[in-house]
């Protein structure tokens, strides 16, 4: 009995892929081919998590991406559908602002932030990229880095 109460409180969470890079490594046998996939997973209830799964098909970089994605979880203060305060993210080259919005105003920002704020169940915000890197790696590291900087 106590299995079923246990499983009812597992999470469903979002799988959302950012992005798929093909890599190659050069041996003296030639070329390895390879994949890393972008991967953010959410419950839409303020439960995050990202991470980069690497393997030599695809949809096996997905699948590790997810799995790695579901352990290392952070939890995104919220104030109704949209954040508490105006926050700046961080992280190398990238500098993201994030402004909280009235409702009905939706997600305003980058594809990548709009697919994380999507899976942590954010409906309204303002975001803007300061610096000009579009790296899909490093936007999606300041984006967690402004989430975890809330106050609450």
């Amino acid at each position: 009995m106590m299995k079923n109460s246990e499983e009812n409180k597992e999470m469903v969470f979002i799988e959302k892929v950012i992005s798929i890079n093909r890599v190659t490594k050069v041996t003296k046998g030639g070329k390895n081919l390879g994949f890393s996939a972008l991967v953010v997973v959410g419950d839409e209830n303020s439960h995050l998590g990202y991470a980069l799964g690497k393997a030599n098909e695809v949809a096996t970089a997905i699948k590790k991406g997810i799995h790695k994605a579901r352990k290392d979880l952070i939890t995104v203060k919220k104030k109704g559908t949209t954040i508490p305060h105006e926050a700046v993210g961080k992280f190398g080259a990238v500098k993201i602002f994030f402004k909280p919005a009235s409702k009905g105003t939706g997600v305003v920002a980058a594809s990548s932030i709009r697919a994380i704020c999507e899976c942590a169940g954010i409906k309204d915000i303002l975001t803007k990229i300061l610096k000009k890197s579009t790296n899909a790696i490093n936007v999606v590291k300041a984006t967690f880095n402004a989430f975890e900087n809330f106050k609450g």
